[in-house]
């Protein structure tokens, strides 16, 4: 299997522009997220053990994909410093917001500052867009970087995890009041939005201002690992589940990995 097919379609649709590459980009994985959030329609009652274990396959998708397609381009482009620099920028910059931004999860509840002006619902929506923020970024970091074999295969292995992510996130929807599978499935779609602009900004950055690249990719990389390790890992690990979700983690991490010598 050869990354090309996808390489000449991206090229045929966007042309070598890198930030219209990582629009292209993250348009894609938000369209794969929009079709694992509408699974609702069809699977409405996965067990909260397939979820587990489906956000645990996102969680070794991502933990691999931030090593291969970020953090060691990265390194590999401007040396370990600027990137352990971005890794750990990136990592303070979702504590904060995670700390600032009022925020619901389905089972570990409020975070963030106190508000009585956001419904629990609103609130979950702002939690799985600060999920989902930090993917958009990095897909378009890696179509600035101008390597667009890499950057097709963090878009490709993002957007892989975001199908089951997309169906957790309507599922948990129903949980938190959305009503109707419709409108869960809606709110999945929505929370999945956030990764177009980032993907856009993430390219036009790296673009505008290339010796920032090596920081950026860290910046990138160290955001999905805040979100492995503060949110992903810790809701699958909350019911009792722990062994599916961490055999979900390490195949996840073997897709990612066989996707990164296949696609190469």
């Amino acid at each position: 299997m050869s990354s090309n097919l996808f390489e000449n379609i991206l090229i045929a649709l966007a042309g070598l522009n890198p930030v219209w590459l990582g629009l292209i980009g993250g348009l894609v994985i938000t369209l794969m997220n929009s079709c694992g959030a509408l699974l609702v329609l069809v699977y409405r009652k996965p067990s909260e053990k397939f979820l587990d274990a489906a956000l645990g396959f996102a969680a070794g998708v991502m933990l691999t994909a931030s090593f291969t397609s970020l953090i060691l381009p990265g390194i590999a482009r401007g040396g370990i410093l600027p990137v352990l620099v971005g890794l750990a920028l990136g990592g303070l910059a979702l504590d904060i917001t995670d700390h600032l931004l009022p925020h619901l999860h389905a089972i570990k509840g409020r975070e963030g500052l106190a508000t009585t002006r956001l419904k629990a619902v609103w609130l979950f929506i702002l939690a799985i867009t600060l999920h989902n923020a930090p993917e958009g970024l990095a897909v378009g970091v890696a179509f600035g970087a101008g390597d667009i074999p890499n950057a097709v295969k963090l878009m490709l292995a993002i957007g892989i995890q975001n199908i089951p992510e997309g169906l957790a996130v309507s599922v948990s929807a129903l949980s938190v009041g959305m009503g109707t599978y419709f409108y869960a499935a809606l709110a999945g779609i929505r929370a999945g939005l956030v990764e177009i602009p980032l993907a856009l900004l993430g390219a036009w950055a790296v673009q505008l201002a290339q010796p920032i690249l090596p920081y950026a990719m860290g910046f990138a990389g160290g955001a999905m690992l805040y979100v492995i390790s503060d949110e992903i890992i810790p809701e699958t690990h909350r019911k009792g589940h722990e062994r599916i979700a961490t055999l979900g983690t390490m195949l996840g991490l073997a897709v990612m990995l066989y996707l990164d010598v296949t696609l190469g």
